[in-house]
C-alpha cells in the first residue's frame, strides 16, 4: 500500500471523520480540499486547520504549510484511495445499487429492511458519485454488518470506477431507461454503462439481483449462474391506485405509503434482498416507509391532493408517473410537468413523446413548464409556460380546487416551489 495512504489511514482512525466543506467542519475531522468547477478547497485549508481540523489534505502548497497539512498529487484521488482501503478492512456484504430510475427509493427501502436485524450503513441523500461514494464508504464503522452503496452515472466508465473503489459483493440494477441519454450518447451506451456493475460482479464472483420485467436486464441474467431474480413468490402486485398494495408469499395483503405501480418494483427488490439475506420479516419496514424529499410524496393542499414527485425526471419516469395519474379515480386529474434535463440532442423528440402520450390519457388539464417543453409544444389541449413564475401567475388568478395533481420535473426546475404558494390551492 502507498505510504501516503498508510499514514493517512492512521490519521483517519484517530479522527472524527471526513469533511470537504469548512462550513460543516467539526473539530478533529480530516479536511479534504477538493476542487470543482466553481470552487477550490485549497483556498480554505488554512481556515480548516484554524477551525480545529486534525489534518488538511491539499494538492496546492500553502504559505504556512506544516505537519498539519498533507500535500498530495490529487486530493480527489487520495480520497478515493483512502475510502477503498477502508472498505478493504471489512468482510461483509457490500450491495451496490444503480439504475435509470428508482435507485434511491430502492436503497431507502432496502436499508430499512436490512436494518431490522443488523447494523447497516448506506448512502445518505444523493451522495452517489465519484465523491459521494468514497464519503459513504468512510462512514462505515467497525461494527457495521451490511453496506448499501448507491451509484449514479452520466458517462461510460463511471460505474466501473465506483466498483473498483467500493468493491461490491452484490449488486442490483433497478432498470435501464433514458436518464442522462444526452450525456451517454444513446440508449446502447446507457446499457453498457449500467451493465458495468454486473461486469464487475461477474469478474469477482459477486451476486446480482435481477428484475426480469426489464427485458434488457432479463437478457443480462443469462450471463450468471447465481442470479437472484424477481418478481417471485415473496411479492405480487395487487393494485396501485394510487398507493401500492401487494401480496406476500402467504397471500396476505400489505398496504404501503408509496405511489404508483413503478414503485412496486422497488418494493419487490427490497423484499427479495431481505429474504436472500435471511431477514425473517421484511414487510413491516416496507409498509411503514414514508417517502420524503419530493419523491412520490402525497400532500394535501386545500381540497387538492398533490403527488409531489419533483426530485428528478427523465422520459421513462415521467411516462410512468403520467400513466399512474391516469388510473387514479378522481374527478379532476391535472399534470404539471417541468423540463427533463440532460437529454442532449434527444431532448426535442423526448419532450414531444411525453406531450403526445399525455394527450392520450384523458387528463383534465396538463401544464408544461420550461423551454424544452415550449419548444416541443404543439397541442391546443394543454398549456406551456417558459417559466414556472408564469404558471404561478395563472394559478393565482385561477386557483385549483378538488383536483389530484401530479407535479414532476428535473431537479433544476424546482417544481416543488408550486406547493410553497398556498394561494394556488383552494
Amino acid at each position: 500500500m502507498d505510504q501516503t495512504i498508510s499514514f493517512l489511514y492512521e490519521k483517519f482512525l484517530l479522527s472524527d471523520g471526513i469533511c470537504t466543506d469548512t462550513r460543516a467542519l467539526q473539530k478533529n475531522q480530516l479536511f479534504f480540499a477538493l476542487k470543482g468547477e466553481h470552487f477550490n478547497g485549497n483556498a480554505y485549508a488554512e481556515q480548516a486547520i484554524a477551525s480545529g481540523a486534525l489534518l488538511a489534505i491539499i494538492d496546492e502548497p500553502q504559505s504556512s504549510i506544516n505537519n498539519q497539512f498533507l500535500l498530495v498529487d490529487d486530493v480527489l484521488t487520495c480520497l478515493q484511495q483512502l475510502a477503498s482501503h477502508h472498505r478493504s478492512q471489512f468482510n461483509i456484504p457490500f450491495l451496490a445499487i444503480t439504475g435509470s430510475n428508482g435507485k434511491t427509493s430502492t436503497k431507502e427501502l432496502t436499508a430499512r429492511v436490512m436494518a431490522s436485524d443488523r447494523k447497516v450503513q448506506y448512502t445518505k441523500g444523493n451522495l452517489n458519485n465519484h465523491i459521494g461514494v468514497p464519503l459513504t464508504l468512510l462512514t462505515i464503522e467497525s461494527d457495521t454488518e451490511f453496506v448499501i452503496v448507491e451509484m449514479g452515472a452520466n458517462h461510460l466508465g463511471e460505474i466501473a470506477t465506483l466498483c473498483e473503489i467500493a468493491k461490491p459483493t452484490h449488486g442490483l440494477i433497478t432498470n435501464i431507461g433514458s436518464a442522462h441519454i444526452g450525456e451517454f450518447g444513446g440508449k446502447e451506451a446507457i446499457i453498457r454503462a449500467k451493465s458495468e456493475l454486473f461486469d464487475y460482479l461477474r469478474k469477482t464472483g459477486g451476486v446480482p439481483f435481477i428484475n426480469l420485467q426489464d427485458p434488457v436486464l432479463q437478457n443480462m441474467s443469462k450471463r450468471f449462474a447465481n442470479a437472484i431474480t424477481y418478481p417471485n413468490e415473496w411479492c405480487a402486485l395487487k393494485s396501485a391506485t394510487p398507493f401500492v398494495y401487494y401480496k406476500d408469499e402467504y397471500g396476505d395483503t400489505h398496504s404501503t405509503e408509496m405511489i404508483g405501480a413503478y414503485n412496486f418494483w422497488n418494493i419487490c427488490a427490497a423484499v427479495t434482498i431481505g429474504k436472500y439475506f435471511k431477514v425473517e420479516d421484511p414487510y413491516p419496514a416496507i409498509d411503514g416507509y414514508m417517502p420524503d424529499n419530493n419523491r412520490s410524496q402525497m400532500i394535501e393542499l386545500g381540497s387538492n391532493t398533490i403527488i409531489l414527485d419533483a426530485y428528478n425526471a427523465n422520459p421513462d419516469s415521467v411516462l410512468a408517473a403520467l400513466n399512474n395519474l391516469a388510473v387514479i379515480k378522481s374527478q379532476n386529474r391535472i399534470a404539471i410537468i417541468g423540463d427533463m434535463k440532460e437529454l442532449g440532442t434527444y431532448s426535442l423528440d423526448e419532450h414531444k413523446k411525453v406531450i403526445d402520450f399525455a394527450e392520450t390519457l384523458g387528463l383534465d388539464a396538463v401544464y408544461w413548464v420550461g423551454n424544452d417543453f415550449v419548444n416541443a409544444y404543439n397541442h391546443s389541449k394543454s398549456k406551456a409556460f417558459v417559466k414556472i413564475e408564469d404558471l404561478i401567475s395563472l394559478l393565482q388568478k385561477q386557483p385549483l380546487a378538488g383536483a389530484t395533481v401530479l407535479i414532476k420535473g428535473s431537479r433544476g426546475m424546482r417544481m416543488e416551489q408550486l406547493t410553497e404558494h398556498t394561494e394556488l390551492w383552494t
